[in-house]
């Protein structure tokens, strides 16, 4: 039998137990899931699968159900009525950093 190594990770305790489900559903023990990963980062000298934020656009109401936009102008009325709001010159600053405008 090969020689073994211990890893000690942190994880969150939801991520591990969610991921032990699936991985027992498949059959898998978990320490041979992490082999998998490890021996995929040295056949491919790279993490095994794309790492990257996602793109974050603005929410055009165009894309919007009627549904959806009467809950969010529900949301902005409610907003400005409890005084959370944001003066607009503070919004356009925002969004031009934020989106690159």
């Amino acid at each position: 039998m090969a020689r073994t190594s211990s890893i000690f990770a942190r994880v969150e305790p939801e991520i591990k137990d969610q991921a032990e489900e699936v991985l027992n559903r498949l059959g898998i023990p978990m320490s041979n899931a992490i082999d998998c990963f490890l021996r995929q980062v040295v056949f491919l000298q790279r993490i095994p699968f794309e790492i990257k934020l996602p793109r974050i656009s603005p929410v055009l109401a165009s894309d919007l159900s009627d549904a959806e936009l009467s809950a969010e102008l529900e949301q902005g009325f409610s907003d400005m009525l409890n005084g959370n709001v944001i003066p607009s010159c503070t919004v356009r600053k925002n969004l031009t950093k934020k989106y690159s405008l």
